[in-house]
């Protein structure tokens, strides 16, 4: 299973303003689907990773903390 920073992408997610179920929609999950993510049930795909990214604004330097990519 892949290893990220949990609590630094809730950090982000929050900070950013937007509210969960259009970032997930974004990213293609659906609400629960997203937080089976958060809560490391299931692993991102690259592909969400990077769509993530773009809608947090994440700079590159977060992306890898929180990625450890």
């Amino acid at each position: 299973m892949m290893a990220y920073d949990v609590e630094l992408l809730r950090e982000k997610v929050k900070d950013s303003g937007m509210k969960i179920e259009p970032l997930a929609k974004a990213v293609g999950l659906t609400r629960e689907g997203f937080y089976k993510k958060l809560d490391r049930r299931t692993e991102w795909k690259p592909s969400q990773i990077l769509v993530l990214c773009e809608y947090l604004r994440l700079s590159e330097d977060d992306r890898q903390k929180i990625f450890l990519i």
